[in-house]
């Protein structure tokens, strides 16, 4: 009912949520498409059935371009725009795939599979996995450097556990937190590498002032944030 509402289909994500406006049309790999005004070329793309990879994107939250894997080319501009941020122009031509493209998105991948637990890639089935598969990534070319393997999992909520481990930091369950929910319970605490989802004042989640409505469990891509009821003997890390 609330995809009817916004005006999507059910089962699609669309990466960024839909507007409102007069309609503009451009062309996505050569697919010629019309959105309303205002619209992320990343929607456009889904529309067109192009979709681009993603990771910090999803059409129940507002765009963030952090994760920089919905790169796109734009005829007659210079580098390579995420296509979450960029708004679409009457006449705009996109491309969503070439070979400079691809390389691009492996090598973000790469660096985020350097700090993924690696038992846990082959068999997963989340978001992140799915983006992995259509890039055509499962390994990186990194030495052994610091990762965050061990820090210990959150599981003092009855409903859902933390696993930090396979945290992306993408602040999709902070911004689910509070734009869908609007209690500001999550946060991203410390820079660079120190980078990492907290509750409240970095306390366990059920001494947190999270209420448990699972928003930041629909948003998150990775499965950091995941059910205990998916895990029937319990959650090991792998």
């Amino acid at each position: 009912m609330w995809n009817e509402i916004r005006g999507l289909r059910e089962g699609v994500d669309y990466g960024t949520p839909p507007r409102q406006g007069q309609p503009v049309t451009l062309t996505v790999d050569g697919v010629e498409v019309t959105v309303p005004e205002g619209s992320s070329v990343m929607l456009a793309a889904v529309e067109a059935g192009r979709a681009v990879p993603k990771l910090c994107a999803t059409d129940m939250l507002e765009s963030f371009g952090s994760c920089r894997v919905c790169l796109v080319e734009v005829e007659g501009r210079r580098g390579f725009p995420a296509s979450c941020t960029l708004m679409v122009a009457p006449g705009m031509e996109v491309r969503t795939q070439s070979e400079r493209l691809t390389q691009l998105r492996k090598g973000v991948m790469e660096l985020y599979l350097s700090d993924f637990p690696e038992a846990e890639i082959a068999d997963g089935w989340s978001e992140f996995h799915r983006t992995l598969d259509d890039i055509g990534i499962k390994t990186h070319g990194y030495g052994t450097g610091r990762v965050h393997f061990d820090l210990p999992v959150d599981d003092s909520n009855p409903y859902f556990l933390f696993d930090p481990a396979k945290c992306i930091v993408c602040s999709r369950c902070v911004r689910a937190c509070e734009e869908v929910q609007g209690t500001f319970a999550l946060t991203i605490q410390g820079r660079g590498f120190d980078s990492k989802v907290a509750a409240s004042q970095d306390d366990p989640f059920m001494q947190s002032e999270c209420v448990s409505c699972g928003a930041c469990i629909q948003a998150c891509p990775s499965h950091a944030l995941v059910e205990k009821s998916l895990f029937s003997g319990g959650y090991e890390r792998a």
